[in-house]
This record gives structure tokens, sequence and C-alpha cells, in this order.
């Protein structure tokens, strides 16, 4: 029992006494007046009641608060506060809070350390920290927001409390400083891998095999001196091959200078020629093991290669980035590699169940011609075979009227249109693409997503990766036309006297059509691909008369004629903005476009045509100026002298959009 009381004792409100007092005085000196005012009678009442309100009073104002375990519940707020303002004042993370205008009230001794002597209260949170309060509360508590201010980076994330119904905001500031000057340095000390191969040391000996090992020995030493100014090793592992292993830091400076040793390199000669030696380079800027770095390099630079040359091909996970590719690519004079793809192609085709085969839209003879080529080799492995084709198509219509009568395509069943040939894919079918390596031109590119197993045969620059491994991808940028390839397959695969002559004709004009009649881009294995053609009954009479047009498209080749500005003081660029044109009128664009160049001073041209609801794009330079890298800005690609795209929207835009290119390519070339 005297525990008990003692227990009450200590339980009583010391604060409260004075209050508990005060009110029982009054209320005892207001019941005395009554009690000796009122009757007898009522004397009970005013002492009982008087007793429930001394009760009632000390219950209220807490002077007796005993009951099991209440002790411990009423302090517990008190001690809890307390607790979390301390472990908020003296924790290591810095801790700001805010109003709910978004201003700073306070913030702990941690954050003060961090900004020493400068004072935040009274700033507005955005202005200090470049986030605001809603964009951190919406990123949620998991991660935080990444937030720096001086030399420091943070984690910040945010929590809403209120005291006494106003709202104030507190944020918890997690210092990621040392993690990622560790992550940042570890990045850039990580090793990068690159290839480096010389492009045409072996064509340029021909001209002049005395000077071909100085401008080896010059090309090394240049290498060198670049890899040692970058802290990098360089090492031979194949004749003019070499892999370059350096910091991934130095990336930075090469993209910046847009790797100038690409420019000095151009500068050595062979002999007294102005042939300039090039390099191509393939980069891997992804992280991974060596093995993974080194296969990768390996495939940036073979897209360095099927681009033409030299250039440059970073690899990384957002994409491809290309540098240089200012020269013409050097014909190369051996056929080895096409030995070893016409006995891929044929084994492919003699593996397939039926071959299908075709080009990019809007075909020309080159196009067409590299199709009938494929065509006869499936037909001599004796595997069923399709070409896809536009009926509609002038050229077409051209080429088809001088096979018709063969036995081969008699029936009409040789040709089909996109919608027929997807009919027409099986397991095991061979879908092989000529002239284009771009599925944004195929004539049918849902046959190529849908097909598994494709061939690339194509001397366009490779304009992206494919995103699908092919079985064959042979693209040779300094072949002068498709149907070079492909006559240098045949040559290797079928014997002689397989060609027809009809066939052997379209092929030959289309060796014709890129040549420019054998004055542009034809070297030495151009003429043999013709003398091939030749010696399988090509007509160069017969083969011309297909480029013979009628009055409407000489008409519509005068009105490009009539409709020319120059830019930039070298480049033509000539419109057509009729809405009645129609795919012909393409055609009679680059015969302009060709035209152009033969007019003083003119470097390249540029034939705009609108068609239906897109403007088309014909672009031909005389080698000073590489219009593939102008028109690949607009999507397009090509030859360094051949290209074409074509552009949503009205002519005024088109116009606007390719000066734009013309003007960012001369100032990544300014130097």
């Amino acid at each position: 029992m005297l525990a008990k009381i003692k227990e009450i004792l200590q339980n009583i409100r010391t604060s409260r006494l004075m209050p508990c007092a005060a009110t029982a005085l009054v209320f005892l000196a207001v019941t005395g007046i009554i009690y000796a005012t009122a009757k007898p009678a009522t004397h009970l009442i005013w002492i009982l009641a008087a007793i429930l309100y001394l009760l009632l009073t000390g219950l209220y104002f807490g002077l007796i608060r005993y009951v099991p375990g209440s002790a411990e519940v009423m302090e517990s707020d008190s001690f809890l506060g307390n607790m979390t303002l301390e472990l908020i004042v003296k924790m290591p993370y810095p801790v700001i809070i805010c109003n709910a205008a978004g201003n700073i009230i306070w913030n702990n001794s941690a954050f003060s350390q961090r900004l020493g002597k400068r004072n935040i209260t009274g700033t507005r949170f955005e202005t200090f920290s470049g986030v605001s309060l809603t964009d951190i509360r919406s990123a949620g508590q998991d991660g935080g927001v990444p937030v720096t201010v001086g030399d420091g980076s943070y984690s910040v994330r945010c929590y809403a409390v209120s005291s006494k119904s106003k709202r104030y905001y507190l944020t918890l500031w997690e210092d990621r400083t040392e993690l990622e000057n560790a992550v940042r340095t570890m990045n850039e000390e990580d090793t990068t891998v690159a290839y480096v191969m010389a492009d045409n040391l072996e064509e340029l000996a021909q001209y002049a095999k005395e000077s071909t090992r100085a401008a080896a020995n010059e090309l090394e030493r240049l290498l060198k001196e670049w890899a040692a100014s970058a802290g990098g090793i360089l090492k031979e592992y194949q004749s003019d091959r070499y892999i370059f292993l350096f910091r991934a830091a130095e990336m930075a400076d090469f993209i910046e200078k847009k790797f100038d040793i690409l420019d000095r390199i151009r500068e050595i000669r062979v002999g007294e020629s102005s042939l300039s030696v090039t390099v191509s380079m393939g980069i891997a800027q992804i992280s991974g093991s060596l093995a993974d770095k080194e296969r990768v390099a390996a495939e940036a630079l073979d897209m360095a290669l099927q681009r033409g040359g030299d250039q440059a091909v970073v690899k990384s996970p957002k994409g491809l980035e290309f540098f240089g590719g200012k020269t013409q690519t050097v014909q190369k004079r051996t056929k080895v590699r096409a030995r070893v793809i016409a006995n891929e192609l044929a084994s492919d085709i003699s593996k397939s169940s039926n071959v299908l085969i075709m080009g990019h839209r809007a075909a020309d003879f080159d196009c067409i011609g590299a199709c009938l080529g494929v065509a006869r080799l499936a037909a001599f492995c004796g595997v069923r075979f399709h070409i896809i084709c536009n009926y509609k198509d002038p050229n077409f219509s051209k080429c088809y009227n001088r096979i018709r009568q063969l036995e081969e395509y008699r029936d009409g069943t040789v040709f089909v249109n996109a919608a027929e040939a997807q009919e027409l894919i099986e397991s095991r079918t061979l879908t092989v693409i000529v002239d284009v390596n771009n599925k944004m031109q195929l004539e049918a590119p849902a046959v190529a997503e849908i097909s598994r197993r494709t061939v690339y045969i194509d001397h366009h620059r490779k304009t992206a990766e494919f995103d699908e491994p092919p079985l064959i991808s042979y693209i040779e940028p300094s072949a002068s036309s498709t149907c070079e390839l492909v006559s240098e397959i045949l040559e290797q695969s079928i014997p002689s006297g397989t060609l027809l002559k009809e066939e052997a004709d379209i092929m030959y004009a289309g060796i014709l059509l890129d040549t420019k009649q054998f004055t542009r881009n034809s070297g030495v294995r151009t003429f043999s691909a013709a003398l091939y053609l030749r010696g399988e009954g090509a007509s160069p009479a017969d083969a011309q008369t297909l480029f013979k047009s009628c009055l409407e498209d000489f008409i519509s080749e005068a009105r490009f004629e009539s409709n020319v500005v120059i830019y930039r003081r070298a480049l033509a660029i000539s419109c057509n903005d009729e809405e009645g044109n129609s795919s012909s009128d393409r055609i009679a664009a680059a015969k302009a476009a060709d035209k152009l160049l033969t007019v003083e001073g003119v470097k390249a041209s540029f034939a705009l045509c609108r068609i239906a609801d897109k403007i088309h794009i014909s672009a031909r330079s005389s080698g000073e100026i590489n219009v593939q890298l102008i028109l690949e800005k607009l999507e397009g690609g090509g030859h360094f002298d051949s290209a074409a795209t074509q552009l949503p929207g009205t002519m005024s835009e088109a116009l606007t959009r390719l000066k734009g290119a013309i003007d960012e390519y001369f100032a990544e070339n300014a130097a």
C-alpha cells in the first residue's frame, strides 16, 4: 500500500499544482458563501458537489494520473520529440528543412560543415539546389534525385511533415561525391580497344612500288606518335594493321579534335603522285571484358571499311559515330574476296528451298541487272527463285520487255510484288538484297523483316548496322556498281556461256549507268567486269538503247535546268515543284544533277523533285565534296560522289534542311 501511495505521489505533475490549488481555493470560497446562506436541507448537496468538483478538477489537471503503465505513455511523446530533434541536429547526413513556400528555414551542422560559413536560411530551395521540391517528391524516395552543389554530388530525398497545422519539407542529402569520383576515375582508367588499318597502301603500290615502304614507315611513325601522346600502346599484328590500347579518358580529346590524325595521315603521299595514304579505325567505346571490346572494335572497323574507308567509327552503347570520310575510295585490285563470297553465296543458295531477290525502290538498271545476275546463279544451282519488283516502274518495264521472251521469264511467275513475296517465305528461304543496304529504301521492307536468312550485295556506303547479322555482307564502296560485284561472283561461280545475252545487256547497262559511260569511278575491276559481260554476249549498242528517253522525260529535264541557283559559290541547286510529277521525274532529276556538274565552277549539284507528298533529292559531286556525308544528315546515303534521299514536307522545307546539312558539312570540314 505504501509503495502505491509513493508511486502516486511521484506521478503528480508539479507544474500543474499551482493552477489546481488556485482553482480549489476559488471553488471553496464560492461554496462556503453558498453554504453559509443556504438552508440546512441543502448542506449535504453542496458538500457532495464540492467533493465531486475537486475530484474532477484533480483528474483534469493531472494531480493524480495513476493508471498502471500510463506514466510511460504520457512521457513518450516528449521523449521521442527530443530524441528526433537531437538526431537531426547531430546526424552526419546533411539535412535542410523548408517551409511550405519552398524557402529554407534551417539546416543541420553537417550541411554547414560542407558549405563553410555560408548562410542559406531564407534562400529558395530551387535556387540553391537547381531542383524543385516537387520534382524530388514526385521522384519518390527509393533512389533520390541527383543534385550537385559546389564540388559535392548528392542524392536528395524529400519528406513532408506537419507541426501545429503547418506543413514543412525535410530533405535528406546523401553525399555521393566520393562514390561518383571513384566511378568516374574507374571509367576514365578503363582500357579502350581500337583497330587501325591502312586502306590503300597495297593499291598505291601499283603506281610507285619503291615508295610504298617509305609511306608505310611514315604511317607507322605518325600512328606511334599519336599513340604515345595519348599514353597508349600501338602494336602491328599484321602488315599495315594495328591494335591500339588506350585510356578511355582520351576519347573525349580524340572526338573533340575529330580524329585529326586522319588528316595528318592523309598528307602522306606515295612517290611524286598526288595519291594520299588513308587509314580506317574501329573503336569500341563500351564497358565489359577485353574480348567484348576487341569484338566490337572489329565490327566498327568493318563498318568503316564498308563505308569506304578513310574514317574512324566509334561504337558505343548510344550507337555509331563517324569521323572523316573525306576522300574517295581506291578500287581494290585483288579478286580474292570476290572468290570467297562467290563460294559462300553458291553454297547458301544450294542449301535454300527458294531464293527471293530484291533491290531498292525505284529500281535503276544497276539494281535490276544485279537482280538478274543473282537469279542466274540461283538457276544454275537448281533453286527456285523470284524477283521482287514494281511493275509500274518505267525502268523495270524497259528491262522486262527485253527479257520476257526468254524461257525462264516467260511464264510470268518469276517477278512478284511485295505482297506476293511474303507468301513465298519459308523456313529455308534465302533473301538476297542488292544495290541497297538501308532497309528503309527496300522494295519490300517487310520481306527483309520476316526473312531470317539474308544476304547483302551492294556498292553504296553502309549507313547503319543491321538489326540481325546477315549470312553474307558483301559491301564494297570502291566498286563502280553492284553489277560489277555480281559479274565477278558469276565469273567465279558459273561456266562461261551460262549468262544469257539479254541478262548481260542489262548488267552492262547497270555499269554504264553508275560509271557515266566509264567516265567516273572506273577501275581495273570495272573494265574486267565489262569484259566478262562482253564475253557473255553483252552488246554496248543494245545496252545503250535502254537509256533512250521519251519526249516527256526530255522536257522534264529541261524544267530543272531552267530553275538553278548557286549556293556557297560552288554548289548548284535545282528544283521541280510541280504537283503532277511522276516517278520518271526522279530519273530526270538524277540526269539534271549530272548535267549541272558540267557547269564551270560547280563542284556539287542537287536536284530536288516533288513526287506525291515527298521531295526526292539527287546529289552529284565532281570529287571534291562528299555528297554522301551531306545526305546522310537527311537520312539518305550513297557514294562519295553520288547520293540520294527523300524528305517529307514542302519544297521550301526541304531546301531549308538541305542548306542546313550543307552548312553543317562545311563547318565540320572547315579544316
